[in-house]
Protein backbone atom coordinates (compact mmCIF):
# COMPACT_ATOMS: atom_id res chain seq x y z
CA UNK A 1 0.00 0.00 0.00
CA UNK A 2 1.31 3.91 -0.61
CA UNK A 3 1.19 4.03 3.29
CA UNK A 4 3.46 0.95 3.82
CA UNK A 5 5.97 1.95 1.07
CA UNK A 6 6.17 5.98 2.14
CA UNK A 7 7.06 4.42 5.74
CA UNK A 8 9.71 2.08 4.15
CA UNK A 9 10.91 5.19 2.48
CA UNK A 10 11.22 7.46 4.64
CA UNK A 11 12.82 4.88 7.65
CA UNK A 12 15.55 4.06 4.63
CA UNK A 13 16.52 6.43 1.91
CA UNK A 14 18.56 9.46 2.32
CA UNK A 15 16.71 11.71 -0.43
CA UNK A 16 18.13 14.75 -1.67
CA UNK A 17 16.63 16.62 -4.80
CA UNK A 18 17.80 19.03 -7.36
CA UNK A 19 15.55 21.36 -9.64
CA UNK A 20 15.78 22.32 -13.23
CA UNK A 21 14.13 23.92 -16.15
CA UNK A 22 13.83 22.04 -19.49
CA UNK A 23 13.13 24.42 -22.69
CA UNK A 24 11.02 22.75 -24.95
CA UNK A 25 9.89 25.64 -27.68
CA UNK A 26 11.28 23.63 -30.20
CA UNK A 27 8.63 21.04 -29.86
CA UNK A 28 7.41 20.00 -33.56
CA UNK A 29 2.98 20.07 -33.20
CA UNK A 30 1.61 17.08 -31.44
CA UNK A 31 4.67 15.85 -28.76
CA UNK A 32 3.43 13.87 -26.64
CA UNK A 33 4.86 15.35 -22.98
CA UNK A 34 4.43 11.83 -21.51
CA UNK A 35 6.23 9.77 -23.83
CA UNK A 36 9.29 12.63 -24.51
CA UNK A 37 9.77 12.79 -20.81
CA UNK A 38 10.15 8.79 -20.69
CA UNK A 39 12.40 8.76 -23.42
CA UNK A 40 14.81 11.41 -21.33
CA UNK A 41 14.74 9.15 -18.72
CA UNK A 42 16.52 7.04 -20.69
CA UNK A 43 18.98 9.38 -22.54
CA UNK A 44 19.81 10.10 -19.08
CA UNK A 45 20.06 6.75 -18.28
CA UNK A 46 23.18 6.32 -20.87
CA UNK A 47 25.01 9.30 -19.50
CA UNK A 48 24.58 8.30 -15.86
CA UNK A 49 23.39 4.10 -15.60
CA UNK A 50 23.62 4.86 -11.57
CA UNK A 51 20.04 6.55 -11.36
CA UNK A 52 18.61 3.62 -13.39
CA UNK A 53 19.00 1.16 -10.16
CA UNK A 54 18.11 -0.61 -7.32
CA UNK A 55 20.25 -0.19 -4.11
CA UNK A 56 20.68 -2.91 -1.76
CA UNK A 57 20.27 -2.70 2.16
CA UNK A 58 21.59 -5.95 3.06
CA UNK A 59 24.65 -6.35 0.62
CA UNK A 60 25.02 -2.08 1.01
CA UNK A 61 25.68 -1.74 -2.86
CA UNK A 62 23.81 -0.50 -5.58
CA UNK A 63 22.59 -2.44 -8.42
CA UNK A 64 22.73 -1.24 -12.06
CA UNK A 65 19.83 -2.20 -14.81
CA UNK A 66 20.68 -2.67 -18.41
CA UNK A 67 17.07 -2.21 -19.45
CA UNK A 68 14.46 0.56 -18.01
CA UNK A 69 10.84 -0.21 -16.28
CA UNK A 70 9.43 3.48 -15.40
CA UNK A 71 7.11 3.08 -12.32
CA UNK A 72 4.53 5.21 -13.10
CA UNK A 73 2.83 7.23 -10.52
CA UNK A 74 -1.49 7.03 -11.20
CA UNK A 75 -3.46 9.05 -9.03
CA UNK A 76 -6.78 7.56 -8.46
CA UNK A 77 -10.46 8.17 -6.33
CA UNK A 78 -8.44 5.41 -3.98
CA UNK A 79 -5.23 6.72 -3.70
CA UNK A 80 -1.88 6.68 -5.17
CA UNK A 81 -0.69 3.59 -7.16
CA UNK A 82 2.97 3.39 -8.97
CA UNK A 83 2.28 1.17 -11.74
CA UNK A 84 5.15 -0.54 -13.85
CA UNK A 85 5.98 0.53 -17.68
CA UNK A 86 7.88 -2.35 -19.10
CA UNK A 87 10.96 -2.09 -21.10
CA UNK A 88 10.34 2.12 -22.24
CA UNK A 89 14.12 1.84 -23.77
CA UNK A 90 13.29 -0.20 -26.37
CA UNK A 91 9.84 0.52 -27.49
CA UNK A 92 8.28 3.19 -30.10
CA UNK A 93 6.69 6.50 -28.67
CA UNK A 94 3.62 4.56 -29.75
CA UNK A 95 4.30 1.73 -27.93
CA UNK A 96 5.02 3.47 -25.13
CA UNK A 97 1.88 5.92 -25.75
CA UNK A 98 -0.28 2.29 -25.83
CA UNK A 99 1.07 0.83 -22.71
CA UNK A 100 0.66 4.02 -20.68
CA UNK A 101 -3.16 4.21 -21.64
CA UNK A 102 -3.25 0.73 -20.86
CA UNK A 103 -2.03 0.82 -17.85
CA UNK A 104 -3.90 3.76 -16.67
CA UNK A 105 -6.99 2.20 -17.60
CA UNK A 106 -6.21 -0.96 -15.52
CA UNK A 107 -5.11 1.04 -12.36
CA UNK A 108 -9.02 2.55 -12.25
CA UNK A 109 -10.66 -0.06 -13.02
CA UNK A 110 -8.74 -2.30 -10.44
CA UNK A 111 -8.18 -4.99 -12.57
CA UNK A 112 -4.21 -4.21 -12.88
CA UNK A 113 -1.87 -7.58 -12.72
CA UNK A 114 0.33 -7.77 -8.88
CA UNK A 115 3.18 -8.25 -11.07
CA UNK A 116 3.11 -4.74 -13.17
CA UNK A 117 2.96 -3.04 -10.04
CA UNK A 118 6.39 -4.00 -8.87
CA UNK A 119 10.02 -4.29 -10.26
CA UNK A 120 10.35 -0.98 -12.01
CA UNK A 121 13.78 0.52 -11.90
CA UNK A 122 13.34 4.07 -11.99
CA UNK A 123 9.94 6.52 -11.40
CA UNK A 124 8.18 9.07 -12.53
CA UNK A 125 5.34 11.49 -11.19
CA UNK A 126 3.58 14.02 -13.54
CA UNK A 127 2.45 15.95 -10.84
CA UNK A 128 2.05 19.02 -13.70
CA UNK A 129 -1.34 17.87 -14.91
CA UNK A 130 -2.90 19.19 -11.39
CA UNK A 131 -0.74 21.89 -10.59
CA UNK A 132 2.70 22.71 -9.16
CA UNK A 133 5.93 23.65 -10.21
CA UNK A 134 8.53 21.91 -7.84
CA UNK A 135 8.21 18.80 -5.84
CA UNK A 136 10.31 16.67 -3.28
CA UNK A 137 8.79 13.33 -4.65
CA UNK A 138 8.90 10.11 -2.34
CA UNK A 139 11.34 7.63 -3.60
CA UNK A 140 9.95 3.38 -3.06
CA UNK A 141 12.45 1.53 -2.46
CA UNK A 142 14.89 -0.23 -3.90
CA UNK A 143 14.62 2.46 -6.93
CA UNK A 144 17.22 5.44 -5.99
CA UNK A 145 15.75 8.15 -8.42
CA UNK A 146 12.21 9.61 -8.92
CA UNK A 147 11.82 12.71 -11.36
CA UNK A 148 8.93 14.76 -10.84
CA UNK A 149 7.60 16.98 -13.76
CA UNK A 150 5.43 20.14 -13.10
CA UNK A 151 2.98 22.04 -14.85
CA UNK A 152 4.25 23.82 -18.05
CA UNK A 153 4.98 27.68 -18.03
CA UNK A 154 6.09 30.05 -20.42
CA UNK A 155 8.98 31.62 -19.49
CA UNK A 156 11.00 34.89 -20.25
CA UNK A 157 14.32 33.69 -22.22
CA UNK A 158 16.85 36.48 -23.22
CA UNK A 159 18.22 35.43 -26.31
CA UNK A 160 20.63 37.47 -28.56
CA UNK A 161 20.44 40.46 -26.80
CA UNK A 162 16.80 40.27 -26.45
CA UNK A 163 13.81 38.14 -25.16
CA UNK A 164 11.42 35.45 -26.56
CA UNK A 165 8.86 33.51 -24.52
CA UNK A 166 9.11 29.86 -24.18
CA UNK A 167 7.42 27.05 -23.16
CA UNK A 168 9.21 24.81 -20.23
CA UNK A 169 8.59 21.95 -18.20
CA UNK A 170 9.53 22.33 -14.45
CA UNK A 171 11.86 18.94 -13.19
CA UNK A 172 12.46 17.97 -9.86
CA UNK A 173 14.92 14.91 -8.95
CA UNK A 174 14.80 13.24 -5.69
CA UNK A 175 17.78 10.46 -5.54
CA UNK A 176 18.97 8.26 -3.23
CA UNK A 177 21.98 9.70 -1.37
CA UNK A 178 23.44 6.38 -0.45
CA UNK A 179 23.66 5.12 -3.73
CA UNK A 180 23.57 8.02 -5.70
CA UNK A 181 26.52 11.41 -6.13
CA UNK A 182 25.49 14.97 -6.18
CA UNK A 183 27.50 15.03 -9.46
CA UNK A 184 25.64 12.01 -11.04
CA UNK A 185 22.24 13.41 -10.32
CA UNK A 186 22.79 16.66 -12.02
CA UNK A 187 24.44 14.90 -15.01
CA UNK A 188 21.39 12.88 -15.59
CA UNK A 189 19.44 15.81 -15.10
CA UNK A 190 20.74 17.47 -17.49
CA UNK A 191 21.22 14.87 -20.18
CA UNK A 192 17.18 14.74 -19.80
CA UNK A 193 16.80 18.36 -20.80
CA UNK A 194 18.98 18.32 -23.43
CA UNK A 195 16.92 15.36 -24.95
CA UNK A 196 13.64 17.57 -23.71
CA UNK A 197 15.17 20.37 -25.90
CA UNK A 198 15.10 18.69 -29.37
CA UNK A 199 12.45 19.67 -31.65
CA UNK A 200 11.39 15.93 -31.27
Amino acid sequence: TMARIMSESHAKVVPTSIMDDADIHRWTYGQDITVRLMRSLWAGAQVEPGLNAWYDDERNMRILHKGMDVGMAVDTEDGLFVAALRDVHSNSASQVREAINRLRDNVIARSIPPDDMKDYTIMLSNFGVFAGRYATPIIAPPCVAIIAAGKLRNEVVPVLGGFEVHRTIPLSLTFDHRAVTGGEAARFLKAMIEDLGLAE
